[in-house]
């Protein structure tokens, strides 16, 4: 089982659930509908990596998000992850009408910081960043969310369960695109005006 660090300690997730389209102005960046309803799927745990990897055929795209795990139900902790989407193949799905996961669960796919532990009070206050190469790309924070972290985890519950140690990614802000090897990603988690992780991958 592939693992990450919550608070200096190594556990493994069962899964990652991901929230899409969760920011309109992501939305429109990528030509998309805003959908009635929350988009929901998931990531295997061998989608789990501390590295950045680079596509093999075709580039692959980032999406900086603020992401949590679950404990006891609830959100325990926050990290920086990446999720990693092939694009070419996914419009390719989308426009046949299937699933998406080929382009979205592959190995490498959640490329996740360490965790730390936070309270529930603290979660409307948080924010994330993206840098590459210097340059700021992406941010964000529960504000732009159209379905806030706590709304998102009582969607989720109503179909499938939570169990410690899962991962739940919140949607990406604008700022998406591709990335080749040698690039240099920041990924950085704020709690009001304090920066309370900050990762770095090189792609490979």
């Amino acid at each position: 089982m592939k693992t990450v660090i919550v608070d200096g300690s190594r556990v493994a997730p069962s899964k990652v659930v991901c929230v899409g389209r969760n920011y309109v102005e992501h939305i429109k960046e990528l030509n998309n509908e805003v959908p009635t309803s929350m988009v929901l799927f998931m990531k295997p745990n061998s989608a789990l990596s501390s590295e950045l990897i680079t596509g093999a055929q075709t580039p692959l795209h980032y999406e900086g998000e603020i992401s949590f795990l679950i404990r006891e139900g609830k959100l325990f902790a926050v990290g920086f992850g990446l999720d990693l989407t092939n694009r070419e193949l996914q419009s390719e799905l989308k426009a046949k009408g299937l699933p998406w996961e080929r382009s979205k669960a592959f190995n490498g796919a959640a490329v996740m910081s360490q965790f730390v532990s936070i309270e529930e009070s603290d979660i409307a206050n948080l924010s994330m960043q993206l840098w590459i190469n210097g340059a700021l790309v992406q941010e964000g924070n529960s504000d732009l969310m159209i379905y806030k972290p706590l709304t998102v985890i009582d969607e989720i519950n109503s179909f499938s369960t939570l169990v410690d140690n899962d991962i739940v990614m919140t949607g990406t802000p604008k700022g998406v695109g591709s990335y080749v090897k040698g690039d240099r990603f920041v990924g950085k988690i704020f709690l009001g005006d304090s920066e309370i992780i900050s990762h770095e991958w090189v792609a490979k």
